[in-house]
C-alpha cells in the first residue's frame, strides 16, 4: 500500500475539543542537518504557551484577576516599551513576546524574552523584513509558541521565516519559507501562530512551489520540532484570493488527531494532524477566512468579513456541521455545503477571533458590536455596541467575564448575562490594542503598538489547564504504511541528508521508528514532467546527490516489506553556476499565442507557472508567463542560500511607451531591479523599509546587462552594489547605485524577478552567472 504525505483513516464522528468552563540583531546560523537533535533537558513547563492558550479558544481558567486597570497606577506591574499586534506568551517565569522596533531601513521584529516578575529584558533576537510586501508596519500580527515538552518557543515571522530558539534564545533550527517553499508575501503583513503538537510543529503560508506544489495554494507545514526536518505538507484548498492567519484548531475525531482551520482560498477546512491528508472543506467566503474557529461537540464556529459565496453582502458567521465519516487514505477530500449548516448570522469580521465560556460564543464584529451566540444552535442572547469597529483583537474570557481592547487603545472588562453585558471597567491604553490579551498567575497582559503592558498582582493561581492531548491509540491499530522523514530535502551537488523511516498505523500514528527500507526513484503518473533527482539512496537510507552541478528535482519510493512511502527532494547547483537555456527543448505550446516553448528547471521554486523558454532571434530565452494575473509578479529563486556573492544576467521587457513592465535580479534577500515606467534603476528588499533608486534611461524591446553584488562588514553593516548598460556596449567601472544598510541581509537564496502588471508585457532573462565575490 502507498502512500506519500498526507494519508487519513475512516472515522466517525466522535469528537474531544477543548471543553469549556467558567540591540543589533544576532545573524541566524545555518539550518542543521535533518536529523540532528537540539533537545533540551526535560522539565515541567508551565504557563500560557501559545495563541488563545490552553483551550485554543481565549478561554482562560484564572481565577481573581484585575476588574479594572489602574493606567500608572498600583496595579500596572511594569510595562515594556515594544510595538505589538499579537499576543505575548508566558513559561515558567518568563514572558516571550514578539513585537517591533525603529523605522524605515531599520525596522525590525523582535522576540523578547523578560522576567515575568518586572519585566527585566533576559534576551532578546531581532531580525529584519526582507522581499515582502508588508505596509503600514503591520508586523508581528500573531504570537510565539511554547512547547510544553522542551520549553524551546516556535515562532513564524511576518516575512516567512519560522524559527525554533532554545528557553536560552539560541537558535537551533530555521527556515526561510519564501526561499525554502516558495512562500507569497502580502501587504496586510498577518502571519499567526505555530502549534505544536506531540512532536511535530505545523506552520502555514500560501506557497508556490515546484512539482504538484507549483500551483500557488495556502497550504501547511509539519516540521519535526527538534531538528526541523519537514514531516509532511497539506493542501487543502484551491487557488487563494488572500493570506490567512487563522491558526490550527486540534481536536481527536476517534482516535484520529486533526486540525480545523480557515484558509486563503475561503475554506474552512479539516486536516489530519499526523499525516496531513485534506479532510474535508466548507467554502465560506470569496476572500480569505483569517479568524480562528472555535469548536463545540459536532460544531465548527467560523466568521469571515469577504463578499459571501452565495450573495452580495460581505461576512457571515456560521455552525458548520463535521460529517459523519472522514476518508480513508487515499480517498478525496469532502466537499461540504449550504446542507452541512446548523445556523449562520450575517455577522461580519475579517481577523478579531471569537472567544467560547461555557458553550456560548462571544465575538466583537468589524462593527464594534458584542454578538453572544450558543455555539451549537446558533440561539443568538445579545448583540452589544461596544465601539465604532474592531480589528485584530479577541477577546479573552475568564472568571465569568470578557476582555476586550479595540483598536482605539480603549479596553473594557465586561460581564456579560443572557441579555446584555455589564462594563465592569473601560480603561485607555496607549496605542492601539491589536492582539488578544493573556491571563497567566494574577496577571494580564495586554500588547498595544506602543508597548506590552503587565496588570494584577505578584501571584496568582496558575491553573493547571493544558492542550488537549492526542487520543490514545486506537485497539485496531495496525501497520499500514511507512513515513519518510524528511519528507522533502534540498540539496547541493554531492551533498546527502539521512532519511528515518517509521512504520505508521491507519490512523497517523507511529509504530516504529527506524525500519529498514529500500529505495527507489518514482515518478508519479500524473507527473506532468517526467523528472528524476540527481541522486541515489544507499541502504542505510542515506541520499547522496550527483556530483554533476546541475538542477534536478524527483521523488523516490521507500518499501519495507508490502508498506511503502514517498518523499522528494531538489538538487540546486552550488556557485559558481551559469544558465544560458540553449540546451533547452521546446516541447509544449503556449495556450495564449501557440508559441513552442520549453520548461525552466524544475527545482526552480514556482518556475514552471511564472517562466517558460521561448526561442528569440535564434537563441532560446527565460520568459514570463501571462496567462494567470496572480503571477503578473514572479518572484524565482534558482540557488540555496549563500552569502558574498555577485549575480548578472542579461534582461528585456516588451511594451510600449505608456506601459513597460519591470525585471531583475534578486541577492541576498534584496532586490535589484530595472521599474519601466519610472525610468529607475532600484535596490529594495520592502519598499516602505530598503529602496533606494537612480535615474536609467531603458526602452523596451532592448536588452540590458544587469548586475549586483552585495557585501557585509564584520559589524552587520552591508552594501548593496548595482550595475546597469546596454548589452553590447563595454561594462562600466564604477557601479550606477549603492545602496548602505545597516542591518544588512547576513545571506539569501539568488533569483529572479519580473513584474508584468496586468499580465500585458513580457518579462525576458538570458545569460545568468552566478559567482562568489
Amino acid at each position: 500500500m502507498v502512500i506519500g504525505v498526507c494519508a487519513l483513516a475512516c472515522c466517525s464522528p466522535k469528537v474531544d475539543a477543548p471543553a469549556p468552563s467558567g540591540s543589533a540583531p544576532t545573524p541566524p546560523p545555518p539550518i542543521p542537518a535533518p536529523g540532528t537533535t537540539n533537545a533540551e533537558p526535560a522539565k515541567k513547563i508551565t504557563g500560557w504557551l501559545n495563541w488563545r492558550g490552553p483551550h485554543q479558544n481565549g478561554l482562560s481558567n484564572e481565577k481573581g484577576l484585575p476588574t479594572k486597570l489602574e493606567v500608572g497606577g498600583k496595579n500596572q506591574l511594569w510595562t515594556y516599551e515594544i510595538s505589538g499586534r499579537g499576543q505575548p506568551v508566558i513559561a515558567n517565569g518568563r514572558v516571550y513576546a514578539w513585537g517591533y522596533r525603529g523605522d524605515g531601513p531599520n525596522l525590525q521584529e523582535v522576540l523578547l524574552c523578560l522576567n515575568e516578575a518586572d519585566g527585566k529584558l533576559i534576551w532578546e533576537f531581532a531580525y529584519g523584513d526582507y522581499l515582502s510586501d508588508t505596509v503600514y508596519s503591520r508586523y508581528s500580527v500573531g504570537s510565539p509558541t511554547i512547547d510544553p515538552e522542551t520549553g524551546n518557543i516556535h515562532l513564524m515571522s511576518t516575512n516567512g521565516g519560522v524559527y525554533c530558539f532554545s528557553p536560552e534564545g539560541k537558535v537551533l533550527w530555521q527556515y526561510s519559507l519564501m526561499e525554502r517553499f516558495g512562500r507569497l508575501t502580502f501587504p496586510n503583513g498577518r502571519t499567526g501562530a505555530a502549534v505544536v503538537d506531540g512532536d511535530i510543529v505545523i506552520t502555514r503560508g500560501v506557497t508556490s512551489y515546484w512539482g504538484a506544489d507549483g500551483p500557488a495554494r495556502d497550504r501547511f507545514y509539519a516540521f519535526d520540532k527538534r531538528t526541523g526536518a519537514p514531516v509532511w505538507s497539506s493542501t487543502p484548498g484551491i487557488e487563494p484570493k488572500d493570506s490567512s492567519f487563522s491558526t490550527p484548531v486540534l481536536a481527536n475525531i476517534d482516535g484520529r488527531r486533526v486540525f480545523f482551520a480557515g484558509t486563503g482560498c475561503g475554506n474552512v477546512a479539516c486536516i489530519d494532524a499526523r499525516t496531513g491528508q485534506p479532510l474535508w472543506r466548507f467554502q465560506l467566503s470569496a476572500g480569505g477566512v483569517n479568524c480562528s474557529v472555535l469548536v463545540q461537540d459536532d460544531i465548527v464556529v467560523a466568521i469571515h468579513g469577504q463578499e459571501n459565496v452565495d450573495s452580495s453582502e460581505e461576512g457571515r458567521m456560521v455552525g458548520i456541521r463535521m460529517p459523519a465519516k472522514l476518508p480513508a487514505p487515499g480517498e478525496p477530500m469532502l466537499i461540504l455545503g449550504k446542507d452541512d449548516e446548523a445556523w449562520r448570522h450575517p455577522y461580519s469580521m475579517f481577523t478579531s477571533s471569537a472567544t467560547l465560556a461555557n458553550g456560548r460564543v462571544y465575538q466583537v464584529t468589524k462593527t464594534g458590536e458584542l454578538v453572544s451566540i450558543e455555539a451549537k444552535t446558533g440561539k443568538l442572547y445579545f448583540a452589544k455596541k461596544m465601539e465604532n469597529g474592531q480589528l485584530h483583537a479577541s477577546p479573552l474570557s475568564a472568571d465569568g467575564k470578557l476582555y476586550v481592547g479595540f483598536p482605539n487603545g480603549a479596553f473594557y472588562i465586561l460581564n456579560p448575562k443572557d441579555d446584555g453585558v455589564d462594563v465592569v471597567d473601560k480603561s485607555q491604553l496607549e496605542g492601539e490594542c491589536l492582539g488578544q490579551p493573556t491571563a497567566w498567575n494574577g496577571k494580564l497582559y495586554i500588547h498595544t503598538s506602543k508597548r506590552l503592558y503587565c496588570f494584577g498582582k505578584a501571584a496568582g493561581d496558575q491553573p493547571t489547564a493544558t492542550l488537549l492531548a492526542p487520543a490514545p491509540r486506537p485497539a485496531d491499530s495496525k501497520p499500514f504504511a511507512l513515513q519518510i522523514v524528511p519528507s522533502d530535502v534540498l540539496l547541493r551537488p554531492s551533498e546527502s541528508a539521512k532519511f528515518s523511516v517509521n512504520t505508521i498505523d491507519q490512523y497517523g500514528n507511529v509504530l516504529e521508528k527506524n525500519v529498514k527500507a529500500t529505495f527507489a526513484s518514482y515518478i508519479p503518473p500524473t507527473a506532468l514532467v517526467k523528472a528524476e533527482m540527481n541522486g541515489t539512496v544507499d541502504a542505510d537510507g542515506t541520499l547522496v546527490a550527483s556530483s554533476a552541478n546541475t538542477p534536478s528535482a524527483g521523488a523516490f519510493k521507500a518499501t519495507a516489506g508490502d508498506l511503502s512511502g514517498l518523499c522528494r527532494g531538489r538538487v540546486l547547483p552550488k556557485l559558481p553556476y551559469a544558465q544560458d537555456f540553449e540546451k533547452f527543448a521546446l516541447v509544449g505550446t503556449n495556450v495564449v499565442d501557440g508559441a513552442r516553448i520549453g520548461f525552466p528547471p524544475l527545482p526552480w521554486i514556482g518556475a514552471r507557472l511564472k517562466w517558460e523558454v521561448r526561442e528569440m532571434e535564434g537563441n532560446k530565452v527565460l520568459a514570463k508567463t501571462l496567462d494567470n494575473l496572480l503571477f503578473q509578479r514572479a518572484i524565482t529563486f534558482i540557488a540555496p542560500e549563500s552569502s558574498n556573492y555577485t549575480v548578472q544576467a542579461d534582461v528585456m521587457t516588451d511594451g510600449n511607451r505608456r506601459t513597460r513592465s519591470n525585471v531583475g535580479l534578486i541577492n541576498q534577500r534584496y532586490f535589484i531591479t530595472l521599474i519601466g515606467n519610472q525610468q529607475i534603476l532600484e535596490v529594495s528588499s520592502n519598499h516602505e523599509r530598503v529602496k533606494e533608486s537612480v535615474p536609467f534611461t531603458w526602452a523596451p524591446n532592448k536588452w540590458y546587462c544587469l548586475k549586483s553584488r552585495v557585501d557585509v562588514a564584520a559589524d552587520g553593516t552591508g552594501t548593496v552594489r548595482a550595475k546597469a548598460w546596454a548589452k553590447g556596449e563595454p561594462e562600466p567601472e564604477a557601479w550606477t547605485l549603492e545602496v548602505k544598510h545597516q542591518f544588512a541581509h547576513q545571506s539569501g537564496a539568488p533569483g529572479l524577478i519580473g513584474f508584468s502588471p496586468q499580465s500585458l508585457f513580457r518579462v525576458y532573462v538570458d545569460n545568468i552567472s552566478i559567482n562568489n565575490n
